[in-house]
């Protein structure tokens, strides 16, 4: 078996994704993407192509090694993001050809459920308990927030307060069986987060995400020193090298994007990394189904998961939606804030091929915003 074609789709509402055909027939679809550089990392997978088509689609672990080292300048977000996007297509095809879902070939499932979470805003308490109130009608036990907009670099009094009311408001929504997880985003200096830590303490969240920008994760060992909230990062670092630090640096929650830190592979790595650190599994994944998809199938099988993201009704989804590009919506039906394992081959969806080329014609420009201080300095978003 060869591979013969390689195709990438720019999709809205911010997605790339990527089709893999076979000479014999077989097709592994992936999800390339950085967002806001989706036309960047589309050039990527172009020049990786030119390796991979003529080659075995099943010597997974050989052309992730190629992929990623073959160049002499490695690494970064753009390359990472490519060969994750191939690694799951071919992934794909390796399920295919096996007749297996992926996490058998991971080693074999470890649950038979994956709890995810779902979105909700932060900006308003008013609309937040709607939101969340929601949710749980739903059958979500648990939300993710942001914690606040713009941040001043040492947060006033006020800013600080409004965090802690908002999420307060979605502690009282929740109640104290459900959980709430805070988004900081980078917006905070190291200054700023270990303040609001210690405000957030007593409202108790399942974690706070991104407490500082990853450039300054030496900064870490501070932060999980001075807060008992366990602390989440990793959206941002796209290799194991990356996460060594923050994992040494005691954080409790490891969020590799499956679409960012080298695919299926590499994130099946990081877990076992993150493991012998005694933390948890939490792939980041506000992207489209086959990305979703992904995560799933390595959640399945690794046993230190601890909770999904995912993207139905998130804010950035405008022109099209988690459902809007599959043809079988039963992997995302989520019962009781849970994802049901299958043992449908590959990664257990059905890619709707032809709305994907539909979409692909018009494809999407999207940027993410640009924020600035009242001052006119530049703003972390």
């Amino acid at each position: 078996m060869k591979i013969t074609r390689i195709d990438t789709f720019l999709v809205p509402p911010r997605w790339l994704f990527c089709r893999v055909e076979t000479d014999d027939g077989l097709v592994g679809w992936g999800e390339p993407v950085v967002e806001g550089r989706a036309e960047v990392v589309r050039t990527a997978v172009e020049v990786l192509a030119e390796y991979l088509v003529g080659k075995d689609p099943l010597r997974i672990e050989d052309h992730w090694q190629v992929l990623t080292k073959g160049g002499f300048y490695r690494g970064g977000p753009i390359l990472s993001s490519a060969v994750a996007g191939l690694d799951q297509a071919l992934w794909d095809i390796a399920g295919k050809s096996y007749d297996a879902p992926v996490h058998a070939l991971l080693g074999g499932p470890v649950r038979d459920s994956v709890r995810v979470y779902a979105w909700v805003g932060g900006d308003e308490p008013a609309a937040l308990t709607e939101q969340i109130t929601e949710q749980v009608e739903a059958g979500f036990t648990a939300v993710k927030m942001n914690a606040a907009g713009r941040t001043s670099p040492i947060a006033s009094a006020a800013e600080t307060a409004a965090v802690v009311e908002r999420v307060a408001a979605a502690r009282q929504a929740l109640g104290p069986e459900r959980d709430v997880a805070v988004d900081f985003h980078g917006r905070f200096t190291a200054a700023s987060a270990r303040r609001t830590l210690l405000e957030l303490a007593p409202l108790h969240p399942l974690f706070v995400e991104e407490p500082v920008v990853p450039e300054h994760g030496h900064l870490l060992p501070g932060l999980v020193s001075a807060s008992s909230i366990p602390l989440a990062t990793g959206e941002r670092l796209f290799s194991r090298t990356e996460f060594l630090p923050a994992l040494a640096a005691g954080i409790a929650v490891a969020q590799p994007d499956l679409s960012h830190a080298g695919g299926i592979s590499e994130v099946h790595r990081i877990a076992s990394l993150a493991d012998t650190y005694g933390a948890q599994l939490a792939p980041h994944c506000p992207l489209g189904p086959i990305a979703l998809a992904a995560s799933l199938q390595v959640a399945f099988a690794t046993p230190n998961f601890l909770i999904q993201e995912q993207s139905r009704g998130i804010h950035y989804n405008k022109d099209a939606d988690l459902l809007s590009y599959v043809v079988d919506t039963e992997p995302f039906q989520f019962i009781a804030g849970q994802a049901r394992r299958s043992d449908v081959p590959g990664l257990g969806i059905t890619v709707d091929e032809e709305a994907v080329r539909a979409a692909d014609r018009s494809g999407h420009t999207w940027r993410n915003p640009l924020w600035r201080h009242s001052d006119g300095s530049f703003a972390e978003w």
